[in-house]
Protein backbone atom coordinates (compact mmCIF):
# COMPACT_ATOMS: atom_id res chain seq x y z
CA UNK A 1 0.00 0.00 0.00
CA UNK A 2 1.04 3.04 -1.13
CA UNK A 3 1.57 5.93 1.87
CA UNK A 4 2.09 9.93 0.85
CA UNK A 5 3.32 11.58 4.05
CA UNK A 6 5.90 14.82 4.43
CA UNK A 7 9.87 14.23 3.85
CA UNK A 8 11.31 14.14 6.83
CA UNK A 9 15.47 14.44 7.48
CA UNK A 10 16.34 10.93 7.02
CA UNK A 11 14.55 10.72 3.47
CA UNK A 12 17.32 12.74 2.22
CA UNK A 13 18.98 10.28 0.39
CA UNK A 14 16.02 8.17 -0.74
CA UNK A 15 15.01 11.23 -2.26
CA UNK A 16 17.92 12.09 -3.99
CA UNK A 17 18.35 8.51 -5.47
CA UNK A 18 14.24 9.20 -6.90
CA UNK A 19 14.62 12.19 -8.47
CA UNK A 20 18.45 11.04 -10.12
CA UNK A 21 16.61 7.94 -11.29
CA UNK A 22 13.67 9.33 -12.46
CA UNK A 23 15.69 11.69 -14.49
CA UNK A 24 18.21 10.12 -15.41
CA UNK A 25 20.95 12.61 -14.56
CA UNK A 26 21.89 14.41 -10.84
CA UNK A 27 20.34 17.77 -11.84
CA UNK A 28 16.56 17.23 -9.78
CA UNK A 29 18.69 16.06 -6.70
CA UNK A 30 20.82 18.95 -6.79
CA UNK A 31 17.77 20.85 -6.79
CA UNK A 32 16.30 19.79 -3.92
CA UNK A 33 19.69 19.86 -1.60
CA UNK A 34 19.83 23.80 -2.96
CA UNK A 35 16.35 24.20 -2.02
CA UNK A 36 16.40 22.46 1.35
CA UNK A 37 19.73 24.28 1.97
CA UNK A 38 18.10 27.64 1.21
CA UNK A 39 15.05 27.18 3.49
CA UNK A 40 13.29 26.96 0.14
CA UNK A 41 10.58 24.53 0.92
CA UNK A 42 7.00 25.04 0.92
CA UNK A 43 6.25 21.72 0.90
CA UNK A 44 8.09 18.37 0.56
CA UNK A 45 6.27 15.24 0.31
CA UNK A 46 7.50 11.42 -0.37
CA UNK A 47 5.51 8.37 -1.62
CA UNK A 48 6.44 5.03 0.08
CA UNK A 49 5.43 1.13 -0.45
CA UNK A 50 6.86 -1.02 2.19
CA UNK A 51 8.83 1.28 3.61
CA UNK A 52 10.69 2.00 0.58
CA UNK A 53 10.49 5.47 -1.10
CA UNK A 54 9.86 5.74 -4.72
CA UNK A 55 8.27 8.94 -5.44
CA UNK A 56 8.90 12.48 -3.88
CA UNK A 57 7.20 16.18 -4.56
CA UNK A 58 8.39 19.23 -3.64
CA UNK A 59 6.56 22.59 -3.57
CA UNK A 60 8.99 25.84 -2.97
CA UNK A 61 8.35 29.71 -3.30
CA UNK A 62 8.10 31.41 -6.33
CA UNK A 63 6.82 35.50 -6.91
CA UNK A 64 4.40 37.22 -9.21
CA UNK A 65 5.27 40.46 -9.86
CA UNK A 66 2.68 42.71 -11.71
CA UNK A 67 2.04 46.68 -11.98
CA UNK A 68 0.63 46.68 -8.43
CA UNK A 69 3.08 45.10 -7.00
CA UNK A 70 4.50 41.75 -6.15
CA UNK A 71 2.85 37.96 -4.73
CA UNK A 72 4.08 35.22 -3.23
CA UNK A 73 2.78 31.73 -4.50
CA UNK A 74 4.27 28.38 -5.18
CA UNK A 75 6.18 26.42 -7.96
CA UNK A 76 5.70 22.65 -8.06
CA UNK A 77 9.19 21.48 -9.15
CA UNK A 78 10.60 18.60 -9.01
CA UNK A 79 7.73 15.36 -9.21
CA UNK A 80 9.97 12.01 -9.23
CA UNK A 81 8.73 8.58 -9.40
CA UNK A 82 11.22 5.74 -9.38
CA UNK A 83 11.32 4.77 -13.14
CA UNK A 84 10.03 0.96 -12.23
CA UNK A 85 6.67 2.65 -10.47
CA UNK A 86 6.14 5.09 -13.64
CA UNK A 87 2.60 5.27 -14.59
CA UNK A 88 0.96 3.71 -11.92
CA UNK A 89 -0.93 6.76 -10.34
CA UNK A 90 1.97 7.27 -7.93
CA UNK A 91 2.72 10.95 -9.22
CA UNK A 92 -0.87 11.78 -9.35
CA UNK A 93 -1.00 10.20 -5.63
CA UNK A 94 1.68 13.09 -4.94
CA UNK A 95 0.07 15.64 -6.60
CA UNK A 96 -3.30 15.50 -5.41
CA UNK A 97 -1.98 15.14 -1.58
CA UNK A 98 -0.04 17.94 -2.14
CA UNK A 99 -2.41 20.54 -3.78
CA UNK A 100 -4.76 19.88 -1.12
CA UNK A 101 -2.06 20.44 1.79
CA UNK A 102 -1.42 23.68 0.34
CA UNK A 103 -4.84 24.63 -0.38
CA UNK A 104 -5.43 24.09 3.32
CA UNK A 105 -2.62 26.41 4.26
CA UNK A 106 -4.06 28.76 2.99
CA UNK A 107 -1.47 29.38 -0.39
CA UNK A 108 -3.46 30.39 -3.36
CA UNK A 109 -1.76 29.70 -6.42
CA UNK A 110 0.37 27.01 -8.13
CA UNK A 111 2.58 27.27 -10.82
CA UNK A 112 4.46 24.50 -13.14
CA UNK A 113 6.54 24.03 -16.45
CA UNK A 114 5.52 20.66 -16.99
CA UNK A 115 3.71 18.75 -19.30
CA UNK A 116 0.93 19.94 -21.26
CA UNK A 117 -1.06 16.61 -21.47
CA UNK A 118 -0.64 15.99 -17.83
CA UNK A 119 -1.03 18.55 -15.40
CA UNK A 120 -4.46 20.28 -16.68
CA UNK A 121 -5.37 16.77 -14.55
CA UNK A 122 -5.32 18.47 -11.58
CA UNK A 123 -6.72 21.40 -12.61
CA UNK A 124 -3.65 23.47 -13.99
CA UNK A 125 -4.21 25.56 -16.90
CA UNK A 126 -1.96 27.79 -19.24
CA UNK A 127 -0.91 31.22 -17.79
CA UNK A 128 -0.38 33.25 -20.72
CA UNK A 129 -4.19 33.63 -21.31
CA UNK A 130 -4.65 34.39 -17.20
CA UNK A 131 -1.89 37.30 -18.02
CA UNK A 132 0.95 35.23 -16.42
CA UNK A 133 4.25 33.94 -18.13
CA UNK A 134 7.33 32.35 -16.73
CA UNK A 135 10.54 34.58 -16.76
CA UNK A 136 12.16 32.16 -19.44
CA UNK A 137 10.64 31.45 -23.21
CA UNK A 138 8.97 28.54 -23.42
CA UNK A 139 5.91 27.46 -25.21
CA UNK A 140 2.58 28.66 -23.99
CA UNK A 141 1.28 25.38 -23.16
CA UNK A 142 4.34 24.01 -20.77
CA UNK A 143 3.71 27.10 -18.34
CA UNK A 144 0.52 26.07 -15.81
CA UNK A 145 -1.09 27.80 -13.11
CA UNK A 146 -3.66 26.56 -11.15
CA UNK A 147 -5.76 28.76 -8.49
CA UNK A 148 -5.71 27.28 -4.96
CA UNK A 149 -8.53 29.43 -4.05
CA UNK A 150 -10.22 30.62 -6.68
CA UNK A 151 -10.13 34.38 -8.03
CA UNK A 152 -6.81 34.24 -6.56
CA UNK A 153 -5.40 35.62 -10.09
CA UNK A 154 -8.22 38.62 -10.92
CA UNK A 155 -6.68 41.33 -12.41
CA UNK A 156 -3.22 40.03 -11.19
CA UNK A 157 -1.31 39.77 -15.06
CA UNK A 158 2.80 39.50 -14.46
CA UNK A 159 6.07 37.55 -14.59
CA UNK A 160 6.39 34.58 -12.50
CA UNK A 161 9.94 33.96 -11.36
CA UNK A 162 11.19 30.89 -9.48
CA UNK A 163 14.20 30.87 -6.83
CA UNK A 164 17.67 31.61 -8.11
CA UNK A 165 18.31 27.74 -7.01
CA UNK A 166 16.86 26.82 -10.24
CA UNK A 167 19.54 28.90 -12.32
CA UNK A 168 21.63 26.16 -11.26
CA UNK A 169 19.35 23.21 -12.31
Amino acid sequence: MIVIRREEPADAPAVSRVNEQAFGQPDEARLVDALRSAEAVTLSLVAEDDREIIGHILFSPVTIETATGVFAGVGLAPMAVAPARQRSGVGSQLARVGLDLLRQEGHEVVVVVGHAEYYPRFGFRPGAPLGLRWEIDVPEDVFMVLELRPGALAERRGIVRYRREFAGA
